[in-house]
């Protein structure tokens, strides 16, 4: 593989990240990984058994990311990400409910049913988009948005994926927040796959996508470990205050990996079972659970209660999800604003 080398990621003091937080939030954010992880693993099983129908793609291994993006810059901005929408709807606050009842097409749903697995809304969420690379132009305007109503504690916040690199929208959209000084968080999960090709056959000089990305629009940048919550923590951080001190918006490279094929349908041939064994060593709930741990924050006992306490939360959804109704055919064309 061609990632196997140490990378610089940004120096953060775990110790000041610890104090921080506190024990109290430290096991919170713990809490939410743990439900975004059984929520994923609970709804895959339903999707092999055919209650789930289109695309169905995992957040699982990549944890981290958003659990401590959202923790460092807090609800009261704008969020846009890709299909794979589940965690962050969680983070925002959407209940396991909404959102399996929305993967089950049911009128129940987070969309009523119309959107399924990879279009979650919420009040700060534009949305889960399919079309890849489709969703920068929006983040780029709702921080211009944020701008232009002088919205001086707000920012927008855009995930994407390494697939999304080589696409226009990308390069268009750093061109137009630098120029316009759009207060925008560009985030890119780099799970180094994009859909089943490595990232050194995808993108030129892709060791160094940070730094080139960055310097052509001159805008900062940070390369962060994507499987620790306390390196992505710290990173965020210091990019969202440099974002509200500057107006400015930030590349952010987030280096990961997830654990399941770019949809459930892939079987991952790509990668060898060996290679996929290696990087779930540095599963991120597992690495954080291991140093709460150590820190004497947590038992293994009170983090297994946790876990079961999540994935009765999620059969829960389940069974709300199969037993609310289907939607009426008569309100197909209800809220339905394009032709």
């Amino acid at each position: 593989m061609q990632q196997e080398k140490q990378l610089d990621f940004y120096k953060v003091n775990r110790q000041t990240v610890v104090d921080a937080l506190g024990k109290s939030t430290l096991i919170d954010c713990l809490d939410r990984m743990l439900l975004i992880r059984n929520f994923e693993t609970r709804a895959e099983a339903a999707y092999q058994q055919g209650h789930i129908g289109g695309f169905f793609h995992s957040y699982v291994g990549q944890e981290a990311i958003q659990t401590s993006c959202l923790q460092a810059v807090g609800l009261n901005n704008w969020f846009v990400t890709t299909y794979r929408c589940h965690a962050l709807a969680l983070l925002l606050g959407v209940s396991p409910r909404d959102i399996m009842a929305e993967l089950f097409g049911k009128a129940t749903g987070n969309a009523k049913g119309r959107g399924g697995s990879m279009h979650l809304y919420h009040d700060r969420l534009l949305g889960g988009f399919g079309i890849v690379g489709g969703h920068l132009p929006i983040a780029t305007g709702a921080g211009f948005s944020c701008k232009y109503l002088n919205k001086k504690d707000e920012i927008a916040l855009c995930f994407f994926g390494d697939g999304a690199i080589p696409q226009g929208t990308l390069h268009e959209s750093l061109n137009m927040a630098a120029l316009w000084k759009v207060p925008c968080m560009y985030v890119v999960e780099n799970n180094q796959w994009s859909m089943g090709t490595h990232i050194s056959r995808g993108v030129a000089n892709f060791e160094h996508i940070t730094q080139y990305l960055a310097k052509a629009y001159g805008i900062s940048h940070y390369r962060l470990d994507g499987m620790d919550f306390f390196n992505c923590y710290g990173g965020f951080l210091v990019a969202h205050k440099e974002i509200l001190t500057t107006g400015k918006p930030v590349f952010i490279e987030c280096i990961g990996e997830r654990f399941r094929g770019h949809s459930i349908s892939d079987p991952g041939l790509y990668r060898t079972k060996e290679h996929l064994k290696e990087r779930m060593e540095r599963d991120p709930i597992i690495l954080m659970r291991n140093e709460l741990i150590e820190r004497k924050m947590l038992t293994e006992e009170e983090f297994k209660a946790m876990d079961k306490k999540n994935r009765e939360l999620v059969v829960d959804a389940l069974e709300y999800a199969e037993s609310s109704p289907w939607p009426d055919v008569s309100t197909l064309e209800q809220e339905v604003f394009a032709p």
